[in-house]
């Protein structure tokens, strides 16, 4: 009986086939996101502080359209379910374009973000350095949105070992970069927080180079067509936008509210904030592989609704939730054990004017609530995968905007602005709120409505004599 669910359609191998991939890329960005504030805190205390607040901030302004260029996998997964190979390489043409045309609309919303930079009441010399961030990140924000696109391609089909290949390679290439940029090594000069950003622009280059160099391959046309299918059709681009601008602004909602935390964090003091923004990014180990786990649940749902088998679809993202929720137990409890070991890499070098003992004092409890924190961010997320892979997008954004904006936001302002409490109280509010996000879609989904809905068309049959797309698995 035990085999059995391993092995059967939408059991625990495919799961983990489809998900180890993401998962491995997801953690190589969590080593380079890691050794890149562990190199910015041993510069400078005060780029620290500053790269976090900036980095959410310019990610709040690309996270829209990364997620609706991104939710061509939804398209990919639900056209390859079908047997519909040239509506993967359409659905991927048409992310792109959608991509290349954000770039306009990132540019002019500079200004706008450093407003709010300016607003948000921090200490002028991380303030100095959180506009240059900002201003690097967000103006060259476009390869964020092409890079989710080509990547679609990839992961709808499951060819996710490809995907994991080349995000390796320009996460590698970020540290390199990093290393050399940040201290100014091997001839570069010493740039500190703006080489950080630099480095991030040039090896966000890297990994959709390699894909799309393989989707336009001779190998990858032979069956799918991309180099015939580079035109915008504008229908399917239409319904593109359809399914998922919900699910973009539902990221942006979900985003800017966790920046708004971020930035109120700024107002307790130059100690919390360090203190926040390490254990933010000691909890990256945990989250950004369960974002991995959450596009799996996507992909599979998706390929399943196109086949027509939602029972499947439906065991499938139940199966990427347990192993979402036993990964996070594991990592959770390393931080329960050993805080010491995590606080220390960021304080081995640096002169922050703090040791490890003083920000354990509230990083130990941090680092509990999210512990726990982790085991609800797991249905969170891969719930919400689930429910954008079978097009239910509109549930989601409608669920996120409600509890983060008349639950998360008014509860945290009133908790340090209004109250005077402090940063554990507010990560504990942030811990009821991670877990309502959860208990929503988990009811949502196990409910069914999404198994009625329809993301794609019916689709034409093969062409007689043409190979299907089951005849190649690229990279796999």
């Amino acid at each position: 009986m035990s085999m059995s669910r391993h092995h059967e359609p939408g059991g625990y191998r495919e799961v983990i086939r489809i998900a180890w991939p993401l998962v491995v890329s997801m953690g190589s960005f969590t080593l380079m996101q890691f050794v890149d504030r562990m190199f910015l805190a041993w510069h400078s205390p005060v780029s620290i502080q500053a790269a976090l607040p900036a980095g959410i901030l310019s990610f709040t302004f690309i996270c829209t359209f990364m997620a609706l260029c991104g939710y061509a996998n939804t398209f990919v997964a639900q056209y390859h379910g079908a047997g519909d190979p040239e509506g993967c390489s359409r659905s991927t043409a048409q992310a792109v374009w959608l991509a290349l045309l954000t770039w306009p609309l990132l540019v002019v919303s500079v200004p706008f973000g450093l407003y709010l930079l300016e607003v948000s009441g921090h200490p002028p010399e991380v303030l100095a350095e959180e506009r240059v961030y900002f201003t690097i990140l967000t103006a060259g924000g476009v390869l964020v949105p092409l890079g989710a696109a080509i990547s679609s391609f990839f992961t709808g089909r499951g060819a996710t070992r490809t995907n994991m290949l080349a995000t390796i390679a320009g996460n590698v290439t970020n540290i390199v970069l990093d290393y050399m940029l940040i201290f100014g090594r091997w001839g570069a000069p010493e740039m500190g927080i703006r080489g950080a950003a630099i480095a991030t622009l040039i090896a966000g280059l890297v990994t959709p180079a390699i894909l799309f160099t393989l989707y336009f391959s001779r190998r990858v046309d032979a069956v799918y067509r991309t180099r015939s299918h580079v035109r915008p059709d504008w229908r399917l681009m239409g319904r593109m936008v359809r399914f998922g601008l919900p699910s973009g602004i539902n990221m942006l909602v979900e985003i800017a509210s966790f920046a708004l935390f971020i930035l109120i964090t700024g107002r307790l003091g130059a100690e919390a904030l360090a203190v926040s923004n390490m254990a933010l990014s000691i909890n990256s180990v945990a989250f950004l592989p369960l974002i991995g786990l959450g596009i799996a649940a996507a992909t599979l749902v998706g390929q399943y609704q196109g086949r027509g088998d939602p029972d499947t679809a439906a065991r499938a993202a139940e199966r990427a939730v347990r192993v979402g929720v036993g990964y996070v137990a594991m990592v959770g409890l390393t931080f329960v054990l050993f805080p010491r070991l995590y606080f220390s890499a960021f304080t081995a070098r640096a002169e922050t004017g703090l040791s490890v003992d003083d920000l354990l004092v509230t990083g130990r409890w941090l680092l509990v609530l999210m512990a726990v924190w982790g085991i609800m961010d797991a249905g969170n997320v891969i719930y919400a995968g689930a429910l954008k892979g079978a097009g239910d997008t509109r549930f989601v954004l409608l669920s996120s905007t409600v509890l983060a904006w008349l639950l998360f936001v008014p509860g945290v302002m009133l908790i340090v602005l209004v109250f005077g409490y402090g940063l554990l109280a507010m990560w504990g509010w942030a811990l009821l709120y991670v877990g309502a996000l959860a208990t929503v879609y988990g009811g949502r989904f196990r409910r069914g409505a999404w198994k009625r809905i329809r993301v794609i068309e019916a689709p034409p049959p093969p062409p007689a004599g043409r190979p299907g797309a089951e005849a190649l698995a690229v990279g796999d």
